[in-house]
């Protein structure tokens, strides 16, 4: 009921279209636009984009700033290996500042193993 309260301007049969992923993101625009929201131009958005496309579409729009696509990956660790992997996360989490994403913080601990290891030239510093 909150989307269709905030989206008064689509109407109903367009907004079942949409789905509801792609409508919450749609709020978000209304809220903030209110009487200057451009309904046909973010409903064209809804239809064209998929909707972790659409997503970063509205996030770039609202913050004025892009986002990179991500990805979920996963992989199988032992539980005897998740004290390590956890630690190894939270130190680059503190050294890197708090508001680091878990990603991020991966990221920067493979890179700075990888600067450890000139795999090229068969030199790997131990």
């Amino acid at each position: 009921m909150a989307i269709h309260e905030h989206l008064p301007k689509v109407p109903k049969h367009d907004l079942k279209l949409v789905g509801w992923s792609k409508a919450t993101e749609l709020v978000k625009v209304a809220r903030r636009d209110r009487e200057q929201f451009n309904c046909a131009t973010w409903l064209h958005l809804t239809a064209e984009l998929p909707k972790e496309e659409f997503k970063r579409e509205v996030e770039k729009y609202l913050t004025g700033q892009g986002t990179e696509p991500w990805e979920i990956i996963y992989f199988k660790v032992y539980k005897s290996q998740l004290p390590v992997i956890e630690q190894a996360l939270e130190t680059a989490a503190l050294m890197l500042g708090c508001d680091k994403s878990r990603g991020y913080c991966l990221e920067m601990i493979c890179a700075d193993f990888l600067a450890g290891a000139n795999l090229e030239s068969g030199d790997i510093k131990s």
